[in-house]
């Protein structure tokens, strides 16, 4: 892979129009509507809390690509159908809902609608405020009889009330009187379609697995619905999961026209329309307020009286006080949360942009999930994988602690039903699912769906970063430890011990890890290493506890039945952990067969052909060295104590060439190897690549919802890529990698109740305690003192190793004396075979099998 030089680079960051989306360090704006790429800019446009989120349509609800307002954890069930079917398949999928819309209000002057695809726009403005968290759009409407119209709007979730909407909408004629009309309206969109809606198939045909299903059947079935002079009330149940939820909304107007109000509300469609005989410079606000409640199973009544409670108290309070609250909230969030790039505004502004998603996405959770989408948009069905406990949840670790406990607790909710799941695929403690909203596996395609047993290790991982970073033992003692019991207790079941001449290794069999582009192998290194870990944390956590709160681990043993030699048998098979290394080629192997196969040669690869999963059929990708993400390279970021750097440049140099990015996992991990290892250039390509995966729609899929674990690997690039921060076992370590082109880079994370500020520079780096204990941290190698009252200042000689070479295309195809093997590449399409396997002849000489080593990484 050649690498981009550093002017390239710099042009390479900035992938923006900037005629339409104009550089602003705390906003989005686009001054330009367009109906090309709507389902781009709904998504970019989105608003959300965690809990609630809306689409980025306009308010006039015409020309979409997807209407959607999402409720987290609102779901149908259905029943999933296989064309062979097996035990223990997935039977229940789920898929989350687009509940009633509040977003629309159609606005009509002189009788003539406003329609942003034809309207003549004297001028446009909309603009997503990371400051306040409110959308924001005006325009300048000429009509065709030559009147002008000033159109203004404001839109926002609540961070601070959960189940809060707010919009205002401005009108105002700027050369004469007129009739005006206003049509305010919620609308159930997922079972029906007002006469302007497109459907989301048409405008999104095609075959794509990341997309979400379309359920045939009615889902919501109504429960109550009416209307009075101010307020509108929608109930609802889900036909086959059972869920409920309600929508209530408050109108009010002011205005010193003449006007008259009507409501109007059925099962499917409330109005509330005002019809206003509006002066020149006269202006007109609506104010709608939205509540939205949903539970598992509440009758709809009680939503009822909860959406009146929350509509009531805004009521009282006043919508300035909303708007007011919402910015103090946003205040403390960047007060805590912010990173800064001096003097790179356009890098600033994408950077925020991606940490305000991550806001948007997880702020509210409250011991629900974070959607792989959150709450802006239908993709990947609105399912939690191991996106969150992986790329996500560390930025909440170290700025916002308390998302990621109840991100953690919704995992110990599950563990009942994982405990089934285990059972059904013939395990002892407990196997999380694979992809899932309601706790049940929901992924019908096994290989790579429920083979990735990799969740339970990604859980474990999880919990003990969070309880590293904040020392919150208390939450170990009130579920944490369940979990780790119960993974723990699973992989030692799972695994088993061979003996081929030597010393007996622990071996996993049967398992797909995090790349989908090779299914069900044996021994698959990020499997193994997470697993490890699982088991070395859970026999350290069970000691631990035992000696610090004996009663509480007592009751625990009790609860789970715990053997008292089972945390030693864990400790046992960590140590004999099977860890593939291939001594020939200096390097892991993702499985244990994984170097016996073809390599793709994806420089042979036409465009048009990518990703790959949507034009080869899984056994044809199956059989080839060609990853969907980086495997290997993840599992040296999250273990990365347990490999060397040299161990680790060797493995990147390998598998980079042969990773095709077609996930948006990838970029993140790859970005941060690259950075310690050297390739200082390459770092910055793939940040680069995270960076902008939605706000220039790199892979094609951001119209079904923002990428959210991409958003959490940006933050993880830039601090422990970039910042060079490392935290194994709950210790802050410190090697950085400042870009030549950054003059300075700052971030702030908060670890056992110390605020830090890091400020990095090219010749040195400073911590300052903002708030909290003194403490302690290590920068190189020494350890030293942070303290209030002045900063640590730590010089720096360097910002590490730097690689001039580029990498290879492909490695080690053709013959080579070095590691007597041979490798071809090729691509498996009759049209490019003959032209692309004329690197090299022949196969890898597998009789020299040097890859069974027991080594500890």
């Amino acid at each position: 892979m050649t690498a981009p030089g550093p002017e390239a680079l710099e042009a390479q960051a900035d992938p923006l129009d900037r005629g339409r989306f104009p550089i602003n360090e705390w906003g989005l704006t686009e001054t330009r509507y367009t109906t090309d790429d709507l389902g781009t800019t709904e998504t970019i446009f989105a608003i959300g809390n965690g809990y609630l989120g809306m689409r980025g349509n306009v308010e006039e609800g015409r020309d979409t690509y997807l209407h959607g307002t999402y409720i987290n954890g609102f779901h149908e069930t259905w029943q999933i159908r296989h064309a062979e079917e097996a035990f223990g398949f997935a039977r229940t999928g789920q898929t989350t809902v687009n509940v009633p819309d509040v977003k629309t209000i159609k606005l009509y002057v002189d009788d003539e609608p406003l329609l942003l695809s034809i309207a003549d726009l004297d001028d446009y403005s909309r603009t997503l405020d990371f400051r306040d968290g409110v959308l924001r759009r005006e325009l300048v409407w000429r009509m065709p009889s030559g009147q002008r119209v000033l159109v203004e709007s404001k839109r926002m979730v609540s961070f601070e009330q959960r189940h809060l909407a707010v919009m205002t909408f401005d009108v105002t004629l700027l050369d004469g009187d007129a009739p005006v009309a206003i049509s305010s309206q919620v609308l159930n969109r997922q079972d029906g379609t007002d006469e302007y809606h497109a459907s989301a198939d048409a405008m999104g045909a095609g075959f794509d697995p990341r997309k979400g299903s379309v359920l045939a059947d009615r889902v919501l079935l109504p429960q109550s619905h009416w209307s009075s002079d101010r307020r509108i009330v929608l109930a609802y149940r889900a036909a086959h999961s059972g869920m409920t939820m309600a929508v209530g909304v408050d109108h009010e107007i002011r205005t010193d026209n003449e006007f008259e109000e009507l409501s109007h509300a059925e099962e499917d469609v409330a109005k509330k329309v005002y019809r206003v005989r509006a002066r020149k410079g006269v202006p007109i606000r609506i104010t709608k307020v939205a509540a939205y409640h949903s539970s598992r199973g509440v009758p709809t009544r009680e939503l009822v009286d909860r959406c009146r409670r929350t509509l009531d108290r805004v009521r009282e309070e006043g919508v300035a006080e909303c708007f007011a609250e919402q910015r103090r909230f946003l205040d403390r969030f960047w007060r805590d949360s912010d990173v800064e790039v001096a003097d790179h505004p356009a890098l600033q502004q994408a950077i925020r942009w991606n940490l305000f998603q991550l806001a948007s996405a997880s702020m509210r959770v409250e011991q629900l999930g974070i959607p792989a989408k959150g709450v802006t948009g239908s993709g990947y069905e609105g399912h939690y994988f191991w996106d969150t406990e992986i790329y996500v949840l560390p930025f909440f670790d170290y700025t916002s602690p308390w998302v990621t406990r109840g991100a953690l607790r919704f995992r110990y909710h599950m563990l009942p039903k994982a405990r089934q799941r285990a059972r059904e695929l013939s395990q002892r403690g407990a196997l999380f699912p694979w992809r899932t909203i309601n706790g049940e596996e929901a992924s019908a395609y096994y290989a790579a769906g429920t083979a990735q047993f990799h969740i339970d290790a990604d859980i474990a991982y999880a919990i003990n970063k969070y309880v590293g970073a904040t020392g919150d033992e208390d939450f170990m003692l009130h579920g944490g430890l369940e979990i780790l019991i119960e993974t723990a207790r699973m992989w030692a079941d799972l695994g088993f011990w061979l003996n081929r001449g030597g010393e007996p290794t622990f071996q996993i069999h049967g398992v797909t890890g995090p790349d989908e582009y090779t299914t069900v192998v044996n021994n698959n290194l990020f499997t193994n290493v997470m697993a490890r870990d699982n088991l070395r944390q859970a026999k350290r956590w069970c000691e631990k506890i035992a000696a610090d709160h004996p009663r509480a681990f007592e009751r625990i043993s009790q609860e789970l039945d715990l053997d008292p030699d089972e945390p030693a048998e864990w400790g046992n098979c960590a140590d004999g952990m099977y860890v593939p290394y291939d001594f020939a080629l200096r390097v892991h192997p993702q499985d244990q067969h994984f170097l016996e196969r073809e390599v793709w040669d994806l420089a042979a690869t036409p465009r048009e052909k990518r990703p790959l999963m949507l034009h080869y059929h899984p056994l044809v990708i199956y059989r080839f060295q060609v990853l969907k993400q980086a495997d290997v390279v993840a599992a040296l970021v999250l273990q990365g104590n347990d490999f060397t750097r040299d161990q680790k440049r060797a493995d990147f140099e390998y598998y980079d060439p042969i990773t095709t990015g077609d996930s948006t996992l990838s970029a993140v991990v790859q970005s941060i190897i690259a950075a310690e290892v050297g390739y200082r250039d390459l770092a910055l390509k793939y940040f680069y690549a995270g960076l902008f995966v939605d706000l220039a729609n790199l892979h094609g899929n951001t119209p079904d919802g923002v990428h959210i674990a991409s958003t959490g690997g940006v933050w993880n690039c830039l601090v422990y890529g970039f910042g060079g921060m490392r935290d194994y076992n709950g210790t802050l370590t410190f090697d950085p990698r400042l870009p030549a082109a950054w003059p300075k880079l700052t971030y702030r994370i908060e670890h056992h109740e110390s605020a830090l500020l890091v400020e990095l520079e090219q010749h040195q780096m400073s911590i300052t305690l903002r708030r909290g204990p003194d403490t302690t941290v290590k920068v190189r190698g020494e350890e030293y003192a942070v303290r209030s009252g002045s900063p640590t200042v730590v010089p720096l000689a360097d910002q590490g190793p730097h690689i001039e070479r580029q990498l290879g295309s492909m490695p080690l195809v053709g013959s080579s004396d070095e590691h007597d093997m041979v490798y071809t590449a090729g691509v498996p399409d009759p049209t490019l075979r003959r032209r692309s396997t004329t690197n090299g002849g022949g196969s890898r000489d597998s009789s020299k099998d040097d890859s069974k080593d027991t080594r500890p990484g």
